[in-house]
Parts: C-alpha cells; structure tokens; sequence
C-alpha cells in the first residue's frame, strides 16, 4: 500500500513530557530531539510556551539545534498563547481548542458558534504571527460529525494548513477512526493529522487505521509515553507501517532500542518486558515448540526479524523448555550434553525457575550440570 505524504510528528516531549510525574530537564530535551532526528523523525512538537519563560528558552535551544526534522509547539486558543509562540525559532503551531459539546459547554462554557469564531479569529493571528497553522480539534472522537465538519472547514478558510483529529480520551477504534477520518479526507484539501491515546489500547490500531483513510500526519511518542495510558507509540507505528503496508517511513529502524533507552531513563517510565518491539522479552524465547521451530529457521516463529529494529534472538531456559533448547544452552557454555542428560537437566532447570523466578544464569547452569555429573543417571 502506498501514501502520498505520510509525515510522522513525534510528540515525546510535549504530549510525552505531560505523563504524570515526568519532567525532563534541557540536556534530556536536547538529546531526546537529536536521538529523534538521527532516526529520521520529520517533525518534533517540542513543548507549551504558555508554560512560561522555562519552557520558551527550552524550544529555543530546540530550535538552535539546526536539525533536520521540523519543529512545532502547542498552543491553546487563545491570543494570548499564540503571541507566546512567535520569535522562538519554530515555524509552526498547533492551536487547539475542544470541538465536543461535552468539554464546549463544560470546560469552556461556550458555544458551538463560539468555537468556530474563535477559531477564524485565532488562526488569522496565529498567521500575522508568521506561524504555519495547524488546528487541533481536541476532543473530536466525541464530537458530533456534522458540527466537527464545520470546525474542520472553518479551519481551512482561516487558512490552516492541517486539522488535528484528537482522540484525547482514547475511546476510539479502529472502525470508527476509518470512517470519521475518510469523511474528513473527502471533504478537506488541507492535511489531516491523527492524535490517538492508549486508553483502551487500540492507539496504534486507530492511527494505522487513520492512515488508510486518508491522514497525512500522525502524533506518536516514544515507547508510547504520554498522559494516562499514553498515546501511540512510534516504534509501533513506523514498524507498522513497515511491515503491514510495505510504508518506507524514512527512519532508521535499528536505532529503536538506543532511543528507547534514553527516553525510559529520562522519563523514569521503565520499559514493560512485554513492550512490543522494544520489550526485553519481545525476542526471548523459552516454550520448547517455538525454541525448536527457530533452531529450525527463525521464520517459523518470526513476524519480525529483531535484525530490523536493532534486536535479537535470545533463547533462555525455564519451564516451558525442551530437551532441543537444554542441548543448545550447553552447547554454548562449551558443554556438549546427550537427550538423557539434557532430559535430567530439564527437571532441575524447571524446580529452580518455578521457585526463583527467573532463568538460570550461566553459571548455576554449569552448577547443574556438575551436580548430575556427580550424581549420575540414576540420580
């Protein structure tokens, strides 16, 4: 399948920064940009303004990086947050402003027509300003299609260059992501973008689905950092669109795991073992059917070749392993061992994991083997 633009916009260090109890300081700022950009990331929203004079130097050293990924900033609707937004370096801004009734009347106490003067006054400024506009419809899975139309539309005569479709509460599938953005793509000739968050698990499914419909940018965040459950992850998305789509996204797939790393150490946020694609557990094997399907050829049990995205296999030893993979863990320790052998092993193998938790280590493998050594096979 093939795009005609397809821009991914990485939010690590605006949307990503807003994960509850996370702050990073500017050296971490500085080198999470670089590490996005050495990977190929075209575009970086890199913070708030409006937060203050902190955060303004902060895009600004962004800003002087000279990289080769875009930038932009958020902004709420305000003309107040927009004038904050010029004179820092960065050429564009997303201004959002919520398009449900429920936040309109809730949060704002405003009205629909509210809204749509808003956004034709706001986004001319934002233009005075000498800003590319971008147009966040915050909260625009639970907006009414025909009013998020009208929203969309008041947009792109103000002259916005592109709507952000936000699905701020994470409440959205795939479906329905499918045929709201497809709605969108027919009736605008501006750039749409999708912002989907986690909460239901489904963020990487919507903005998959996003990009089938039509949209011609996507938010993402590394590791899917980002407020609640988080928003869609960028490992996720790029390998996606990769492997799903046959998508060159431009990235530098091998790199995942070093950005990964420097994200999860300056967020404090831990990888799950179980994370996908960056996981430590994503390529670690143990079940012996699998273990002896890969021994095999690798393509037996590989969706993803772990060479793509800087990984490897790493086979280990617990409850679930066969005699195959015993041999194997052996034959690496230098040991080479017969069936029976490996047979006894495996019994000793699996009362240690069941109490200690974890796989063996090399060397109480080496004790194991001792101990049958000595004890024989009648042991």
């Amino acid at each position: 399948m093939t795009f005609h633009t397809l821009i991914i916009d990485d939010t690590t260090l605006r949307d990503g920064e807003q994960s509850a109890g996370v702050s990073f300081t500017l050296d971490e700022k500085l080198a999470i940009a670089r590490a996005l950009d050495a990977l190929g990331v075209p575009e970086l929203e890199v913070g708030i303004p409006a937060m203050g004079a902190v955060e303004r130097e902060s895009i600004r050293a962004l800003a002087s990086l000279g990289l080769s990924a875009s930038l932009l900033v958020w902004a709420r609707m305000q003309e107040a947050d927009i004038r904050l937004c010029a004179g820092l370096g960065v050429g564009r801004v997303d201004v959002s402003i919520p398009v449900s009734d429920q936040q309109i009347a809730r949060k704002l106490g405003r009205s629909r027509a509210w809204v749509l003067s808003t956004i034709d006054r706001q986004v001319k400024l934002a233009l005075d300003a000498g800003l590319d506009v971008c147009v966040g419809g915050e909260d625009a899975s639970r907006a009414a299609p025909d009013f998020l139309l009208a929203v969309a539309e008041a947009a792109q005569r103000a002259g916005a260059s592109r709507f952000r479709f936000a699905d701020t509460l994470g409440v959205m599938e795939p479906f329905g992501v499918h045929e709201r953005i497809g709605a969108l793509r027919a009736a605008l000739d501006i750039d749409i973008e999708m912002h989907a968050h986690d909460d239901l698990g489904l963020a990487t499914a919507n903005t998959l689905a996003a990009v089938r419909a039509g949209a011609t940018h996507v938010n993402t965040t590394v590791n899917g950092l980002g407020e609640r459950a988080g928003n869609a992850a960028l490992e996720e998305v790029a390998v996606g669109l990769t492997k799903l789509y046959g998508h060159d996204t431009g990235l530098e797939l091998t790199g995942f795991p070093a950005v990964s790393a420097l994200v999860a150490r300056a967020s404090g946020r831990p990888v799950g073992w179980h994370k996908s694609v960056v996981g430590e557990g994503v390529f670690t094997h143990e079940a012996g059917i699998h273990v002896d399907g890969l021994l095999k050829d690798p393509r037996n049990y590989q969706a993803l070749d772990p060479r793509e995205v800087g990984r490897e296999h790493r086979l280990v030893l617990g409850k679930h392993s066969g005699t195959r993979g015993v041999m194997r863990a052996y034959a690496q320790l230098g040991l080479i061992i017969d069936r029976a052998l490996a047979h006894r092993l495996l019994e000793r193998i699996r009362a240690f994991v069941t109490c200690a938790k974890r796989p063996p280590l090399p060397e109480e493998l080496t004790g194991f083997y001792r101990e049958q050594a000595l004890s024989g096979p009648g042991a």
